[in-house]
């Protein structure tokens, strides 16, 4: 009896032997993957065919890969692993930005690629389970973990997939401070990776869930630490002191 594919995946690079590498790494591991080489025939195909999973390369004819993500995340929350050049930093965060869920350098290990396809299905496939658990609240802050919907004095948040993720874990642990090595286990479920990733998305996250995310007052920046929820949301000392110790480098978010 025929063992059903693990998921469907997308492999959008207009690099032949990149593509082929991936796309056999993959099928060796149990997928159905599907190619295209540009912009929008990865959007045609995407339409055609319900990826589970794209993997996008960032420089692409025509279209490029942020371009790709922002279209393909208004149409669902397909999870997006990004392809990008070492050194491109500015472009990895992007990509961030735009909804990616993770993103691989190049030259990289098909191997590892295999892992991080393997994680990030995992994660969103949990996301999508019942929950059996009720409403978790903080502030003015309401997520319903069964309905996968957030809201902020009764509006609903337009939240990623990791989004309403990473705001779940601290609502369900408020108070306590977390590492960014933590984060990246516990929400990402990651052994490894860039930790700039954590960083990004706890910045967009107060973008949509603080009143002054220049001064965020309920995701706050614990120095020499990470970051803790506040449920109620005043200022602390503890949480952000006039100088940080010598030893911290503050995340950028």
């Amino acid at each position: 009896m025929q063992t059903p594919p693990l998921g469907r995946v997308l492999v959008v690079d207009d690099d032949p032997t990149v593509a082929e590498v991936v796309a056999g790494y993959l099928d060796r591991a149990g997928y159905d993957v599907d190619r295209a080489a540009d912009g929008p025939a990865a959007l045609d195909r995407a339409a055609a065919h319900g990826p589970d999973l794209v993997v996008l390369d960032l420089m692409l004819p025509g279209m490029d890969g942020l371009e790709v993500c922002r279209r393909l995340r208004e149409r669902g929350p397909v999870p997006v692993i990004m392809l990008t050049a070492r050194g491109d930093e500015d472009e990895r965060i992007l990509g961030l930005e735009v909804g990616a869920d993770d993103y691989v350098t190049k030259p990289f290990s098909p191997r590892e690629l295999v892992l991080r396809v393997e994680s990030v299905l995992r994660r969103a496939r949990a996301a999508t389970a019942p929950k059996p658990a009720g409403p978790l609240r903080a502030a003015a802050l309401t997520i319903d973990p069964a309905a996968r919907r957030a809201t902020k004095s009764g509006d609903e948040l337009a939240l990623t997939i990791r989004e309403f993720d990473l705001l779940s874990f601290f609502l369900r642990h408020p108070g306590r401070a977390f590492s960014r090595e933590e984060l990246m286990q516990q929400v990402w479920g990651w052994d490894f990776g860039d930790l700039s990733t954590v960083t990004v998305h706890v910045r967009r996250l107060r973008g949509k869930v603080e009143d002054d995310p220049a001064a965020p007052r309920l995701i706050q920046t614990v120095w020499g630490v990470g970051y803790r929820l506040d449920p109620g949301g005043p200022h602390s000392d503890a949480a952000q002191p006039d100088r940080a110790p010598a030893d911290w480098t503050e995340p950028r978010a």
